[in-house]
């Protein structure tokens, strides 16, 4: 059961009618502990942005092929994209609730939980839990909101009415179920137990509309909350991993064709040959371009012809 002196507000995340009703339940209640929607990341850069902190944008593509961080990096600029695009149309920044919250515990001398799964772990487990028509609906769909002609005026207030939260939660679990579970079904889970967690009496929750009747089902029923080391799992089960298949036939397709002309007697030695210096010459003046030292365009020059061949 819920106990009495917790109160969960449900927001919408750029909606400035949100911050003041946050900023106005927590000096009036004066909780032992405001516990929000964030994790640590979010929750610096929140912080740094609202102290002029400017922090390192540069985005270092090598290291996140490294990292196998290809797929994460893209829903987090598309997602941050479409949410700075609404920001701007309502006039307000994203995430100003939270920041609200964290400026009225700060004000009461109040405990600030971060009770938010990484966004990193998150986001991962959104990519593998979508099958490949769920990801190619889903970039449809954004594709189709960003270039959207609809003048129709945004009103964030009505989003947050639970009618309209349901029928929002109804149609994203229907275009992509496994997207859904990772962004919305595990999180109220692991909103959850964070709350659970909370040894303080008075608490105030604050967090996305669209989390708060899934959290009060959970803090209803805690024996059905999953273990965080579930919550957590990046590990990909099960599936056929068709994109690593693909890639992994680019490579030895050109090494079967290559054998096939030999087998039949074309002669494509100059054309390898020619392939393979213009690659080097091109791989090498580009690392020098992007500003590699020296030694590392030789390298990249060297390894240029494979590259092209296994992305």
């Amino acid at each position: 059961m819920i106990r009495e002196c917790l109160k969960i507000i449900g927001t919408a995340h750029v909606s400035q009618n949100s911050a003041d009703e946050v900023r106005a339940a927590i000096l009036e209640d004066q909780p032992d502990v405001v516990a929000i929607e964030l994790d640590r990341g979010r929750y610096q850069r929140l912080m740094n942005e609202r102290n002029g902190i400017v922090e390192d944008d540069s985005i270092h593509i090598t290291k996140i092929i490294k990292e196998n961080k290809v797929g994460v990096f893209l829903v987090t600029t598309i997602l941050s994209y479409m949410q700075n695009k609404i920001g701007e149309d309502v006039d307000i920044k994203p995430g100003s609730e939270m920041v609200a919250a964290i400026e009225a515990s700060e004000e009461i001398g109040c405990r600030i939980a971060l009770i938010d799964r990484d966004i990193n772990v998150t986001l991962q487990r959104v990519l593998n839990n979508m099958t490949t028509w769920e990801k190619l609906k889903f970039i449809y769909g954004i594709v189709g909101s960003v270039f959207s002609s609809d003048e129709e005026e945004l009103n964030i207030e009505e989003l947050k009415e639970q009618s309209n939260i349901d029928q929002a939660m109804e149609y994203f679990k229907e275009i992509s179920p496994g997207a859904y579970t990772a962004l919305v079904k595990e999180r109220d889970a692991y909103l959850a137990k964070g709350i659970l967690g909370i040894p303080e009496d008075k608490v105030i929750a604050v967090v996305g509309a669209g989390h708060r009747e899934g959290i009060i089902d959970y803090l209803d029923n805690p024996e059905t909350l999953p273990s965080y080391r579930e919550l957590n799992d990046m590990d990909k089960k099960g599936g056929i991993p068709w994109i690593k298949i693909i890639l992994a036939l680019i490579p030895i397709s050109f090494v079967v064709i290559f054998f096939l002309a030999w087998m039949n007697g074309i002669h494509i030695e100059g054309d390898i040959v020619q392939f393979v210096v213009i690659s080097m010459i091109m791989g090498f003046i580009g690392s020098i371009v992007s500003g590699s030292k020296i030694q590392s365009a030789i390298i990249g020059g060297l390894v240029a012809p494979l590259t092209i061949i296994h992305p």
